[in-house]
């Protein structure tokens, strides 16, 4: 069973490949300095719980919005397990 901090890598690091973005190009994106998403990628420091959610609420919105008809969606329930 994976402790908190590592499903959080997990998930971050999820978000970020189904954007198909290096953590340059996400913390860009999303407005996170790119060393503090890095210690968070590392595990090195644990996020608040509020900015994962965030996160994943904008990812999928994104993928919403922006949308090719060819491009994978994000599967909530795979999150959803992935965070449980």
């Amino acid at each position: 069973m994976l402790d908190t901090t590592e499903k959080q890598v997990e998930t971050l690091k999820k978000l970020r490949a189904k954007l198909g973005l290096n953590r340059t190009e996400f913390s860009k994106l999303v407005g996170i300095p790119l060393r503090t998403l890095e210690e968070w990628e590392a595990g090195n420091r644990k996020m608040p719980e509020y900015v994962l959610r965030f996160l994943v609420y904008y990812v999928l919105g994104r993928n919403v919005l922006f949308k090719d008809k060819d491009a994978e969606y994000i599967d909530m329930t795979e999150i959803e397990d992935l965070y449980r």
